[in-house]
């Protein structure tokens, strides 16, 4: 025992250039078989959530459940605020710790249970109980996945080298694109216009719970995880959002990036009634919800090998700026042409824009600062950008019901046009400051 323990005194790293130089190491010997594990947990995970995530099926079950344009976007809303504060408290949680992935099994499991939820809520309950158990739960579901998106981003940044962050999300993404895409198309036309098992939503719900849940267990089982060199020591919840407005103004570029993001999120005001505009534009059936949900995630799939590419050549400033620019057009030629095609090359449009723009903003976060710092980065970030999309769908709810859509879409208009001026002007691409 005691020449084992004076082995290990010798070999341990006593420096931190050796420390450094030994999770250098760790991470390269272990690429394989974390690159497989990411990839699997997103392909499965994030075809599940798009399920959910999707401007199709979760907004037109709210409003056929309560017929308000109101309570789709207060239930919108409600899911962002969940993100809100769990951000925050996710990251004073793991930004001490060496193995963080303790955690992001809890958090990554209790966002699943919320979907499971939503499924058995359909199934059992009816009128306003449905309602307020759907809130509830999308409100749960909010919580978990603000708090998951900390964790499990901290866990790519620490075994995926830079240089590998954009095809490695490409892939993912593009896969579990086609997945989902594939199954929302087959969802509205095979599971919600029969009404399959009683509900054809809640039928979808539990698809996305098996898939979600398959994808959390393969990383479990995959993943290897370093420990870095060093650590930020335990802080209190408060203290450490004392310490914001230091974090935010050390890096001026930063701070830009999150005007950006709060604005690109504002647009958001907007999501939750692009299918329920189609409805009020053109005669609305199962076949035509499932072939715009399978047009959205489709240009996921197909966008995402560009993007993430694209961001591993350039950086990811360029890929932000693309999809915002995407965006506005997709938006446009929603509002200004009624026709089936048109409308079809709208939610595509919108549906790789929106997925340039979450593959840019979570990865060009990582990309900011230094390293014991990026847990609460990556909080403060999640935080500013549920705060914009709580709001902006419960008000775009109000405003729908008062002035109509157009309205609510001029507003997300604004805010995109704003924030694509300031990213050109204001917001450098960061990794001209680290080596890749």
């Amino acid at each position: 025992m005691d020449a084992k323990l004076d082995d290990d005194a010798v070999t341990e790293p006593d420096d931190l250039a050796a420390r450094e130089a030994a999770y250098e190491k760790f991470i390269w010997d272990n690429l394989k078989r974390n690159y497989l594990g990411n990839y699997l947990h997103g392909m499965l995970g994030m075809t599940g959530f798009r399920l959910v995530n999707a401007p199709t099926f979760l907004p037109a079950y709210i409003h056929q459940i309560s017929g308000s344009n109101t309570i789709v976007g207060l239930a919108l809303a409600l899911q962002q605020l969940g993100g809100v504060i769990s951000p925050i408290f996710a990251g004073s949680q793991v930004e001490h710790r060496t193995k963080v992935m303790p955690a992001a099994m809890w958090m990554g499991g209790l966002g699943r249970v919320a979907i499971l939820c939503m499924a058995l809520a359909g199934w059992f309950l009816k009128g306003q109980p449905l309602v307020w158990a759907m809130l509830i739960f999308i409100t749960m579901f909010g919580i978990f996945m603000g708090a998951q998106r900390v964790v499990f981003s901290l866990l790519m940044s620490k075994v995926i080298p830079l240089s590998r962050r954009g095809r490695l999300q490409a892939w993912r993404n593009a896969t579990g694109g086609l997945i989902a895409a594939i199954l929302g198309g087959l969802a509205g036309r095979y599971l919600i216009g029969p009404n399959v098992f009683g509900n054809g939503y809640s039928t979808t719900f539990v698809c996305a719970f098996v898939l979600t849940s398959l994808g959390l267990s393969a990383l479990q089982i995959l993943l290897r995880e370093p420990e870095p060199p060093t650590t930020r020591p335990q802080a209190r919840f408060r203290d450490r959002i004392r310490e914001f407005p230091a974090l935010i103004r050390q890096d001026r570029s930063y701070a830009l990036f999150l005007v950006v993001q709060m604005l690109a999120t504002s647009a958001r005001i907007a999501t939750p009634f692009y299918i329920l505009y189609v409805g009020a534009s053109v005669h609305m059936t199962p076949a035509l919800l499932g072939v715009l949900t399978a047009a959205f995630l489709g240009a996921d799939t197909i966008s995402n090998l560009v993007w993430g590419y694209l961001g591993d050549k350039t950086g990811f400033r360029l890929v932000l700026l693309i999809s915002i620019v995407a965006w506005i057009a997709a938006t446009a030629l929603l509002m200004t042409v009624h026709t089936t095609p048109a409308i079809f090359a709208s939610f595509f449009g919108l549906g790789a824009a929106q997925a340039g723009y979450m593959m840019a903003a979570q990865t060009m976060i990582l990309e900011f600062g230094n390293r014991d710092d990026l847990p609460m980065r990556i909080a403060v970030s999640a935080t500013a950008e549920s705060i914009t999309a709580t709001l902006g769908p419960l008000i775009g709810g109000q405003m729908a019901d008062l002035f109509g859509y157009n309205i609510v879409f001029g507003a997300s208009l604004g805010f995109l046009a704003s924030a694509l001026l300031i990213l050109v002007v204001a917001v450098r691409e960061p990794r001209r400051n680290l080596a890749v």
